[in-house]
Formats: structure tokens, sequence, C-alpha cells
């Protein structure tokens, strides 16, 4: 049998799996299907005293004391995570290199390059033995980044997204 006849098979058995529901297309308000067989059927108690009471309003609670909590705990927790993210200099971010290579006077020439291209993107010339690199920015999201990413691309086809440290100020 081949795949016609395999495909064939597959749509019988799709048409005859469906329930039968009535289906109305009109040419000013588009398609409606009735599927009030696939809705489930729940059956209510006829004698049920508590459901026929009527209440008028919201309905009154108590402040209840709870037995375990952890505010205390948690506000430890906290205090010592927001010391020690104070006593940090740097977080884990994102910087945009422009250039890397060998030669000083390439990495000044691309750093000049990008002030009068883009003179509101501040860039630095770095040196990582043995090569100098021009970074430009300091984002502390990738998305962040991208955004001057994209604009940059069009003058330097080679710049590429790094991880980098970004002081907190």
């Amino acid at each position: 049998m081949g795949k016609l006849g395999y495909i064939l098979i597959v749509v019988w058995l799709v048409g005859c799996a469906s329930p039968r529901s009535t289906t109305v297309s009109t040419p000013g308000q588009g398609y409606s299907e009735d599927l009030s067989i696939w809705r489930p059927k729940v059956e209510t108690p006829e004698n049920n005293a508590t459901n026929t009471a009527v209440t008028n309003g919201p309905k009154q609670t108590q402040y209840v004391e709870p037995k375990y909590a952890v505010n205390k705990k948690l506000d430890t927790v906290l205090d010592s995570i927001d010391r020690y993210n104070k006593s940090r200099e740097f977080v884990d971010g994102y910087a945009i290199q422009i250039y890397a290579g060998l030669k000083r006077e390439d990495a000044l020439n691309a750093k000049k390059n990008l002030a009068s291209s883009l003179p509101d993107l501040p860039s630095e010339v770095e040196y990582l033995q043995p090569n100098f690199r021009v970074k430009v920015g300091k984002y502390y999201s990738r998305i962040d980044a991208q955004r001057d990413y994209i604009a940059i691309k069009r003058y330097f086809p080679t710049a590429i997204v790094i991880p980098d440290k970004v002081a907190i100020n």
C-alpha cells in the first residue's frame, strides 16, 4: 500500500471519529460551531438545603495568626543577601567588542571611528597582553546590548557581544 493509501485511511478514520456538530457560516458573521456535545454534564442534587440559602454581601472572616511564619528567618536571609550585594563592586554583564588585535594604532583608530560615527556610545581601549581590545558600553543584560549592537554592526561588521564585568555605582 502506498503513501496515498495511508493518507486516505487516516482521512477516513478522522472523518468517522469526529462527532456531528452543526456548523453555521454566514457571510457577515464568520464561522461558528455547536460544541455542546463536548461540554461536561454535571448533575446537581435536587434536595440540598445549603445551596438554597441566600447570602447578602461578602462573607466576613476573622484574622488567623499563621502557625508556621517564616518572616523572621526570611528577613535574616534577605539581609545577608543585601549585605553581600552591597559589598560587590562588579556584576556580570555584557559589552560590545569592535576591535581585537595586536596593534595599538588600529585600536585607537577604531575608537576614533566609533566616536565619529556613533558619538553617544562610550568606548574604551583595553590592553590584555598581547592584544588591544576596544569595548563599547556596559550592559546589565544581553538584550540591552543587542539594541546598540545592531547600530554598531553597520559600521563595524566584525563586532561581537561579549560577557564583561560591569561596575556598580
